[in-house]
């Protein structure tokens, strides 16, 4: 069965949309298992330049599915080797913008911070209630909110299980922006577009050193930064975009 639908609204765009309406897009094993190969594929597609993630107007993901795990012992959970899954978004090249609207709980939430660009609506509910049912993020909630809005308001949520809004979520730096409900697929296309007329080898340069960089000393990640800046110079991109700024027209990207 298919829970994750593919589409392409625009060129450049790739947009994913988990589809379990009846179950508020809970992730089971197969929604995980479908986001993984969509992103391993279209990370490698020279003609993707940038992905949107959503769940559609309603619902981002409301959590794990709890009825897949509830009763399973740490052997059989180790065995499902979910890590793996997350691995292949995490990893993937191409710059990923998360349009949530509703709720983005639990393991929705982990899924949105796995993006690098987070649109979120003004009613939009972010959280990670595990600790409400005895377990705790198990897919980078920990870590990836710790860095996103520090420790002391991490820990409140973390070891609360309180949802927050999306006003709060970008108050705090989890949120790229805020926009009314309506607006959040909207908006999420419009700066989808944006970056696939960019150079897709220079996007792809940034989103891998700010992610290497963040967890490094700064001098090996200045390091890391021109390294990337003077490789990019080898680029046709690089060439035509000095040549279109210099003759005051629009550049043409190739990918070269």
């Amino acid at each position: 069965m298919e829970f994750v639908k593919l589409d392409h609204p625009a060129a450049g765009v790739a947009r994913l949309a988990i589809h379990r309406p009846e179950v508020r897009n809970a992730l089971n094993q197969a929604v995980r298992e479908q986001l993984a190969e969509q992103f391993s594929t279209l990370g490698k597609s020279a003609e993707v330049r940038a992905i949107i993630l959503t769940g559609g107007d309603k619902v981002f993901a409301a959590g794990a599915d709890l009825t897949e795990f509830a009763h399973k012992n740490a052997v059989q959970i180790q065995q499902r080797t979910v890590h793996l899954l997350w691995q292949s978004i995490a990893e993937c090249p191409k710059p990923v913008i998360a349009a949530v609207n509703g709720y983005a709980l639990g393991g929705g939430c982990e899924l949105a911070m796995h993006a690098d660009i987070i649109v979120a609506g003004r009613n939009a509910t972010f959280g990670q209630p595990e600790i409400r049912v005895g377990v705790m993020p198990g897919a980078g909630g920990t870590q990836r909110l710790t860095r996103a809005i520090g420790k002391f308001q991490a820990m409140k949520y973390l070891l609360t299980g309180l949802p927050f809004k999306g006003e709060e979520a970008f108050a705090m730096g989890l949120a790229s922006e805020v926009v009314d409900d309506e607006q959040v697929q909207a908006r999420a296309l419009e700066l989808a577009q944006l970056i696939a007329g960019m150079p897709p080898l220079a996007a792809t340069q940034i989103k891998e050193v700010v992610l290497a960089g963040q967890d490094i000393a700064l001098d090996a990640a200045l390091l890391l930064e021109r390294k990337a800046f003077n490789l990019l110079f080898a680029s046709q991109d690089q060439k035509e975009g000095a040549r279109a700024f210099l003759e005051k027209r629009p550049p043409n990207y190739t990918g070269n």
